[in-house]
């Protein structure tokens, strides 16, 4: 495969294609926010503790066991999250629990695994 197989050498340019394409681009500071929110989620151990809070509000006590973790490294991880707008937090006495932020993580979140689990058995077949 050659370095250049994937570059258009075309002289063509489709206009209107360009043109509705730009009107609809945001501006760079939304591509900065987007591409810090995969930086954040594209972890492992932060897709492991977001995979258990999809399944359930959970305390830093409760991720740790379920992670085989150390409650230090999970409440390092959940600040990060917290920080990031993808998890949220609620008080109940001396106990924290937390959750997905909101329906949108939820549904990125799940696309996701279902998206990856969709090709793995596509491989399969």
């Amino acid at each position: 495969m050659s370095n250049n197989e994937f570059v258009c050498d075309c002289n063509i340019i489709h206009q209107e294609v360009v043109k509705e394409t730009l009107e609809k681009m945001p501006k760079q500071e939304l591509f900065n926010k987007l591409a810090e929110f995969f930086k954040i989620i594209g972890d492992p151990t932060r897709t492991k503790i977001l995979f258990a809070l999809d399944q359930n509000e959970m305390c830093v006590c409760d991720i740790a066991n379920v992670l085989g973790m150390t409650k230090s490294s999970i409440s390092h991880q959940l600040a990060a999250l917290r920080q990031s707008g993808i998890v949220k937090s609620r008080r109940d006495g001396k106990e924290v629990y937390y959750t997905l932020d909101d329906d949108h993580v939820k549904q990125v979140f799940e696309i996701g695994i279902e998206h990856i689990e969709h090709k793995e058995s596509m491989k399969e077949q």
